[in-house]
């Protein structure tokens, strides 16, 4: 059903700042600083070899603005959502009303390039509430334009996205979505003894899902937690950034 992890979201405050921030911390320049005019956002992308990441802030009192000004004031900037991709996003919103699901209807998004004025156009669909369990994601299919590719010059730079993590307090139903509903491989699910955490892996789209289950007595609820990038060589990313002034571990082998 799915094709992709599309793209991860960031919620900021002040996007030319977290643009300098990201640009450093990733070692490539933004390929896209642009607009959701209907949406009432803008938006810095950084393109890699498996997904994009979006870093987005609210820019005036649209729909998705509202939504980026709750998480800020709500959970502060970070991690917000995720945008699987998709070939056919009809067939999939057939697919989820046969299986009984709330599937809303699929709208047409729009972004602008502020410093080029090229256009990009999409078609979204989100996804029922008992298929994200807390978690924002919808599904894109992109339709006109393309995102340029980033230059790679430095083999410190970030080159793809090795894995997202996902906390979830029920894995049994975190596969009967992920697996059977959006048609996901289980590649693991095994319980780490000295964590006392049952690890699932999905693969897809060269990238990873790895999801962390912490049981409690609450309603089924799955939370982004973290990112994990890959690079040609991590000791030049480390000396890089060490470079740049930040505050790092020591590379562990």
């Amino acid at each position: 059903m799915l094709s992709s992890i599309d793209h991860i979201i960031i919620a900021v405050k002040d996007l030319d700042e977290a643009e300098k921030n990201y640009e450093k911390i990733l070692g490539i320049s933004p390929v896209w600083k642009g607009e959701h005019e209907q949406l009432g956002t803008r938006n810095v992308l950084f393109n890699f070899t498996n997904i994009y990441l979006e870093l987005i802030n609210p820019n005036s009192n649209g729909p998705g603005s509202k939504v980026i000004k709750n998480h800020l004031k709500e959970k502060a900037e970070g991690l917000i959502g995720m945008a699987y991709g998709s070939k056919d996003i009809n067939q999939i919103r057939a697919e989820l009303i046969k299986s009984n699901f709330d599937a809303e209807d699929i709208f047409d998004g729009e972004g602008i390039n502020l410093s080029t004025k090229e256009k990009r156009g999409w078609k979204n669909l989100f996804l029922p509430p008992e298929l994200t369990r807390g978690l924002f994601s919808f599904i894109i299919q992109h339709t006109d334009g393309n995102l340029p590719s980033s230059k790679h010059e430095m083999q410190s730079a970030v080159n793809k996205l090795d894995h997202i993590v996902i906390n979830t307090n029920d894995a049994d139903g975190f596969i009967e979505i992920y697996k059977n509903v959006f048609g996901l491989r289980l590649a693991l699910d095994k319980t780490i003894e000295a964590w006392n955490r049952r690890m699932l892996f999905f693969r897809f789209n060269k990238t990873t899902i790895e999801v962390i289950e912490e049981n409690d007595d609450k309603e089924p609820s799955d939370k982004l937690w973290g990112l994990a990038w890959a690079v040609e060589d991590l000791q030049e990313t480390y000396d890089r950034l060490i470079k740049e002034g930040l505050e790092l571990t020591e590379v562990k082998l």
